[in-house]
């Protein structure tokens, strides 16, 4: 009876996540199909840079995200001309992109309605007038730091750094949705926690695979992608490297799949270093189709 519960939620959250993917692809209220890109060609299964003249024209992206209704887009850059970590936003308004701008919304994630964003340890909700003042999310996520990402049904996913749990190289914690609030973190096994700088964990929307970047000792060079789905009774299966499509000798991470669910995106770049021997970060934006994923998940 238990595990025929637990499959009947699972395809209920596969349903609902289908037709919210579906309601995303064909809202008219959205940018038509070949805005919602910047105009940039979609990837096939070999990933490309994703508007470089845009994003990344010198290098300096770190990390980037559409809102859900496909309007915004956020990023980071850093290095070079960027003493400081600075924030920019692009919004399609009066029926094109406009130029970017820099803002205070740092990293943002969002709720699949696009009615909640999350920023850091903490969120804000849409309101009549616009977004409201910065609430916290809660005690359960203050040792969260470097990435998080929360499935349809409420979990969180998020890499923890702490000394005291012998995780100096990071971890990645998840805390369930369970009568109405948050439970207490759980550290997850080794098939996820094994190597070093792990971070910038990426949870599907019905938790049956999750992605995040980390240095593994089977790994190409720097820090990859990394994947491990589901198992049928809910375990997660050994984690997999994604592959030298995804995975080259410099460092990938970031891992997120849009929205609508049709392409991964992620961060491929290196640290140069200067003639004073100072270093600094020379990333880009990539892309890919979404199938990569499927072409891994165990039949």
């Amino acid at each position: 009876m238990k595990a025929m519960k637990l499959l009947m939620l699972a395809f209920s959250i596969s349903i609902n996540t289908a037709l919210a993917q579906e309601k995303i692809e064909n809202d008219a209220s959205q940018p038509p199909l070949e805005d919602r890109y910047f105009g940039e060609k979609p990837p096939g299964l070999i990933p490309v840079l994703f508007a470089p003249d845009i994003v990344s024209p010198e290098g300096l992206f770190e990390g980037g995200n559409h809102s859900p209704d496909m309007k915004e887009y956020y990023f980071s850059r850093k290095n070079g001309k960027y003493e400081k970590r600075t924030f920019f936003v692009i919004r399609y308004e009066n029926g094109k992109w406009g130029n970017e701008t820099e803002t205070d919304i740092k990293w943002p994630g969002f709720s699949e309605d696009g009615n909640t964003m999350y920023l850091g340890k903490e969120y804000r909700e849409r309101t009549a007038t616009g977004w409201s003042e910065l609430k916290s999310l809660g005690e359960f996520l203050k040792d969260q730091a470097h990435g998080m990402s929360i499935s349809s049904r409420g979990t969180y996913y998020f890499a923890v750094y702490k000394k005291d749990d012998s995780a100096v190289n990071g971890s990645i914690y998840y805390s369930g949705f369970i009568n109405g609030k948050q439970e207490t973190p759980v550290k997850m096994g080794t098939e996820i926690n094994t190597g070093i700088d792990i971070a910038h964990p990426y949870i599907a929307p019905d938790e049956s695979y999750l992605m995040w970047d980390v240095e593994r000792e089977d790994g190409y060079g720097g820090s990859d992608i990394y994947i491990s789905f589901r198992a049928k009774d809910g375990s997660w299966q050994p984690a997999m490297n994604m592959g030298s499509k995804i995975n080259t000798e410099l460092q990938e991470s970031s891992p997120s799949v849009t929205h609508d669910g049709k392409y991964l995106f992620f961060s491929r770049g290196e640290w140069e270093v200067r003639e004073d021997g100072s270093t600094n970060w020379v990333g880009k934006p990539y892309w890919v189709d979404a199938q990569v994923i499927e072409n891994l998940r165990p039949r």
